[in-house]
């Protein structure tokens, strides 16, 4: 099993309607912040599929998928790392982890992010004292590599260790894109489900400087008087 494989079962499930549809949902057109990535049009399913049923996958392999100009063939290489990540011990999940980072810029689009990052990167830094790559992650001036870092902490919400989360959202509290507003509220949301005290202490704080859509994906599960609350301060 090589790469030149899973590229070729990814191209017989290709569905050229569903890549239109794709090249519009994910903003791959001019000056859009996917510009000319390319859809195959396949269904997250079916690729989790192909990765379940293939043996792992060496590094040099995983790396010709990420390489690829096709979004899911990135996906894939991406998933075949959570999968590896799962079944590793200690010191193969440090070098899977590194490879992650290495790669951390061809995860570019939220989805290949949002799928992928909490299990591996935030799973392998939970039991972890130094958290510091998140923040040089975040002090980036990539847009994926600061989604990766706000999105990781999702692991940590799970396990109610809220200060990276809260510490990262504010750092990217003034970002001006809207993706990052989206990740920064949807983080805060999460800490709120499981703390509710704990995100209106931090609104209380930063509510008035926050962008609106990062407000309202953060208090989406408050009543509608407390929502209209911050909303209107």
């Amino acid at each position: 099993m090589n790469a030149e494989f899973i590229l070729q079962e990814l191209l017989s499930v290709a569905n050229p309607e569903k890549a239109k549809f794709l090249q519009g949902f994910f903003k791959t057109g001019k000056g859009q912040y996917a510009e000319g990535d390319v859809m195959l049009g396949i269904v997250v399913p079916i690729i989790r599929d192909i990765v379940k049923r293939s043996p792992a996958l060496l590094f040099d392999e995983i790396q010709v998928l990420l390489d690829s100009e096709y979004h899911e063939a990135r996906l894939t290489g991406l998933l075949f790392l959570m999968k590896q990540f799962k079944k590793a011990k200690e010191a193969e999940r440090k070098k899977i982890f590194d490879f992650y980072l290495k790669n951390a810029r061809k995860a570019n689009n939220w989805d290949l992010v949002d799928v992928t990052c909490r299990d591996v990167i935030g799973l392998y830094l939970l039991d972890k004292e130094d958290r510091s790559v998140l923040y040089r992650l975040a002090e980036s001036d990539n847009l994926w590599e600061q989604r990766i870092a706000i999105v990781s902490t999702w692991i940590f919400i799970k396990y109610r260790q809220f200060d990276d989360t809260l510490a990262i959202a504010e750092k990217l509290l003034t970002h001006k894109h809207d993706l990052m507003h989206k990740a920064v509220g949807w983080m805060l949301r999460e800490v709120g489900k499981k703390d509710r005290q704990t995100l209106v202490d931090f609104l209380k704080i930063h509510h008035k400087n926050m962008p609106r859509t990062a407000l309202r994906y953060a208090i989406e599960h408050f009543p509608p008087e407390e929502r209209a609350y911050f909303m209107r301060k």
